[in-house]
């Protein structure tokens, strides 16, 4: 029985770790790449792995909820995460607050 409980909690570590990825990943993203990939919002994709990764950390793996929240973090993963990388930057926040119209070399203003 020890091997099956060190198995179990082994498995609930493992997506306690893939949620909390898919959340802070889902926060690093622009929300309007959301838009722009036709996907649902991210204040709501934020809302469903956040209660995916408390879930895990609660119950682990062998309810109902984990599984809920493993579905909903595997959807992410595999749907939503792709066509946000998918996008021109990665759909990524721009550190150090620069347009989108900014080149290599500085901002690009039109040929003036």
């Amino acid at each position: 029985m020890q091997g099956f409980d060190g198995f179990m909690w082994l498995l609930s570590t493992a997506f306690t770790l893939f949620s909390g990825f898919a959340f802070f990943d889902a926060a690093a993203r622009r929300d309007d790449a959301y838009r722009a990939a036709d996907k649902q919002s991210k204040p709501f994709w934020l809302i469903i792995l956040g209660i995916a990764f408390v879930v895990s950390l609660i119950f682990g793996i062998l309810s109902f909820l984990p599984i809920a929240g493993l579905i909903a973090t595997i959807v992410y993963m595999v749907d939503v995460r792709p066509a946000l990388r998918g996008l021109p930057g990665g759909g990524r926040s721009r550190r150090g607050g620069g347009s989108s119209s900014d080149g290599p070399y500085g901002p690009y203003n039109g040929g003036r």
